[in-house]
């Protein structure tokens, strides 16, 4: 699908720095630069206890900037987000869940000597909503170190007084479940649903893994419940059980117990998606069928029922 390109005004005052600006970013690169060359250790896999994650500290913002030093980050300011989105205009909107809206926007060398012209998507941390600030640093610090094709690339962050923001890549051909469950989508042929399945399976295998196009590649994302997971058969317990309904393993919902197999659980509930073009709880469907993995498990042990899916 064509994207419209902003025509760049200023329509926000003062959104293009002056030549005193630009000189003061080049100096803070520069001394960010410095400070990965006296210190190695800022080049290891980052994870949420190496960052100072309490968002009240007036000291946060620093030390996240000089944390993800290395990592090719663009840290935006709230007015160039403003600018790239239209001051989040409502029109541009593409979707919203439980961290807050995503908006649609495009960026280049005219709001910033260097970026790479490119439509990008503008996820905005809502301060009321399910997930908090420590999902966001958990997003920006995972995704800010992989690097997969079937991974959503990360472009920057905007963390300025209450405000957070990420700023991905723009999936042209938007999320598997539009593709799957709006009623304006033509409904995915099998070849497209199995490269689907395929791209997301490769992007889970490499997160699994101890070493670390614009059509049908499927790429995952929303990593803000991330932690630093367990590997092989070890397991992470956490106190704080969060996630999407109908996705998350049982035995991670009754015991807070976080494995490998965990995501293995929750990309099954997502194959049969795929395979059925249901939803995986849906209301609306007659009782016994409204949970999709309760639904399909007689018929996955029984190959002469598998044609009911």
């Amino acid at each position: 699908m064509a994207h419209e390109k902003i025509t760049w005004k200023c329509i926000i005052p003062g959104c293009y720095k002056s030549a005193a600006r630009l000189e003061n970013r080049l100096q803070t690169d520069c001394k960010r630069a410095q400070i990965l060359k006296q210190n190695p250790l800022l080049q290891k896999r980052l994870s949420l206890s190496d960052i100072n994650d309490d968002p009240s500290s007036t000291l946060f913002a620093d030390d996240l900037s000089n944390s993800v030093i290395g990592l090719n980050l663009h840290v935006f300011s709230l007015a160039e987000l403003r600018v790239v989105t239209s001051n989040f205009s409502w029109s541009n909107l593409l979707g919203e869940g439980g961290f807050g809206p995503v908006f649609k926007g495009f960026i280049d060398d005219k709001l910033r000597p260097g970026l790479k012209p490119q439509p990008v998507a503008v996820k905005l941390l809502d301060l009321d909503g399910l997930q908090g600030h420590r999902e966001w640093l958990a997003e920006l610090i995972f995704l800010g170190q992989l690097r997969h094709p079937n991974l959503v690339k990360l472009i920057g962050y905007c963390c300025e007084d209450e405000h957070r923001l990420l700023v991905y890549e723009f999936m042209a051909r938007g999320s598997l479940e539009n593709q799957l469950f709006r009623s304006y989508s033509s409904a995915l042929p099998w070849s497209k649903r199995m490269k689907i399945a395929v791209g997301a399976a490769k992007g889970l295998a490499f997160l699994h893994e101890a070493d670390h196009k614009p059509d049908y590649t499927a790429k995952l994302s929303d990593f803000g419940l991330a932690k630093d997971g367990p590997e092989g058969e070890d397991t992470h317990i956490t106190t704080r059980i969060i996630g999407t309904q109908g996705y998350a393993a049982p035995e991670y919902i009754m015991t807070g117990r976080l494995t490998t197999k965990s995501d293995v659980y929750s990309f099954g509930v997502v194959l049969l998606e795929l395979l059925t073009g249901k939803r995986c709880i849906d209301k609306t469907r007659p009782n016994r069928e409204q949970n999709l993995v309760e639904w399909a498990k007689p018929r996955l042990k029984d190959p002469r029922k598998l044609t009911g899916l």
